[in-house]
């Protein structure tokens, strides 16, 4: 597929060809979903504790004697029947990520890009570069071309001016080409990538 190459001033710099297999994919939400719900579990902390029976502190000395109370029968105070006892099974801090084969993942981002495109919502940037890091001149081209919620994804590396500029800007996100993901991707109304990062995403998915 054949995409129009804009600049930051919304001029025109030509055109370029896109790989279909890359590009031209029939987004699946299956495929996605999984990809997403992967990523997140990852991002989970998993620092959720309570404290069990061994960890609370309470003697351990019977609290009142086992017959002619009236009551029932109670040994430690730290039992999970009485206020502050430690809980039975709780949950401890563990780990929410679990394994997605590299294949899959590398398939879900490729069928992200593919959504993006399929939408009318990828653009291709000529280069993601700014001569000094001034704020209001990049948001004042993203109003221009119309980005609100936008991610823009560049080659290896990010140009420092760019980055500096867009830090400060709502609704404007830069990464590089290693950083791209499902998550993110989806995440925003306005997929941008520029020509470097375009031959970084396609030799990395190749």
């Amino acid at each position: 597929m054949k995409l129009d190459v804009i600049k930051l001033d919304a001029g025109k710099s030509g055109s370029i060809e896109l790989a279909d297999d890359i590009f031209g994919l029939e987004p699946r939400a299956d495929i996605l979903h999984r990809v997403v719900r992967w990523q997140r579990a990852r991002m989970q902390a998993g620092t959720h504790s309570t404290l069990g029976r061994s960890d609370v502190s309470y003697s351990t000395k019977k609290i009142y004697r086992q017959k002619g109370t009236g009551g029932a029968r109670h040994g430690s105070k730290g039992a999970p029947i009485f206020r502050h006892g430690g809980v039975y099974k709780g949950p401890t801090p563990r780990s929410h990520a679990h394994d997605l084969p590299k294949k899959f993942r590398a398939l879900g981002l490729k069928h992200a890009l593919s959504a993006k495109a399929a939408t009318g919502n990828l653009v291709i940037l000529e280069a993601a570069e700014m001569a000094s890091a001034k704020t209001s001149l990049l948001a004042k081209a993203a109003k221009e071309l119309g980005w609100k919620r936008v991610l823009i994804i560049d080659g290896a590396d990010v140009n420092d001016n760019f980055a500096l500029a867009a830090r400060n800007i709502e609704g404007i996100d830069v990464l590089p080409t290693m950083g791209a993901n499902v998550y993110d991707i989806l995440k925003r109304d306005t997929l941008v990538i520029t020509k470097a990062g375009i031959e970084a995403l396609e030799a990395r998915l190749k």
